[in-house]
């Protein structure tokens, strides 16, 4: 179904835009933990994860996909592969309320946890609003959330087990650029990306945990970017997330750093 997806999607956007460009990214990320909507992953573990991005055409359709893979044994059955369809755009333009907005479906896969049905689905719309807040660079945006399991009647679904995977999630997220003097030869300036964002999990626990309906999780962190010629650039970031929920995450408090390389073509 999925490749049946990509190759409509594939051929559709050829046909609207014969004379864009196929454009896309490859990237690999270091992430001295993996923290996914507040869950601990893979524990304390350091984790890789590897992504292919394409953007088809300039249509707005595009194809994802990631991997997530812990660096240390025993924690194979949590590898997930994420296989993305979406679709971005811009409405209201050139007003206060110039809305950027993505959907996305998404399938995450987990290949050898497979035999007991811990596969998800999801749809979500992202929505990010870079001039209601007057200030410039200062850009709120918010992220609504649906995920069920992939099967009827898999482990990770009701009744089978205390919790269940199917439900929603709300993000609400802050970011804000600040330029400081450059450190590498030739860059007058560096800017750093400042992030925030609240989680109020409405009951969805990904493995099938019992999870409270509560806000889960907040996070702030920093990063930024070097041009590292020859189309690729480097991005370390660090983070910081404060558990207000046990259902999602015992430990009170979580600090990770993450180092990403990508390509862009």
């Amino acid at each position: 179904m999925l490749l049946a997806l990509v190759c409509l999607i594939c051929t559709a956007s050829a046909a609207m835009a014969m004379e864009g460009d196929l454009r896309g990214s490859v990237d690999v990320t270091y992430q001295s933990q993996y923290i996914w909507r507040g869950f601990a992953i893979f524990g304390e573990k350091s984790a890789i994860q590897t992504s292919v991005d394409l953007d088809l055409y300039g249509t707005g359709f595009g194809v994802n996909l990631m991997m997530h893979r812990a660096n240390s044994s025993g924690y194979e059955n949590g590898e997930r592969w994420d296989y993305t369809l979406y679709y971005n755009n811009l409405g209201f333009l050139d007003t206060t309320y110039e809305t950027l907005y993505r959907l996305n479906w998404v399938y995450y896969n987990f290949p050898d946890n497979s035999s007991n049905d811990f596969d998800l689905q999801e749809i979500n719309a992202v929505l990010t609003w870079p001039k209601i807040l007057g200030v410039d660079g200062l850009v709120p945006s918010y992220v609504i959330v649906k995920d069920w399991p992939a099967k009827s009647g898999s482990l990770i679904g009701s009744p089978k087990s205390d919790g269940t995977a199917s439900g929603w999630a709300h993000i609400l997220m802050l970011d804000y650029p600040v330029a400081v003097p450059g450190i590498l030869p030739d860059t007058p300036e560096q800017v750093l990306n400042f992030h925030t964002e609240l989680v109020f999990n409405d009951g969805v626990g990904p493995g099938g945990q019992n999870v409270d309906h509560d806000w889960s999780n907040f996070v702030f962190g920093v990063s930024t970017e070097f041009d590292m010629g020859n189309s690729m650039t480097f991005t370390p970031a660090i983070y910081h997330q404060i558990s207000m929920e046990d259902t999602v995450n015992t430990n009170k408090s979580e600090t990770w750093a993450t180092f990403n390389m990508k390509y862009t073509f």
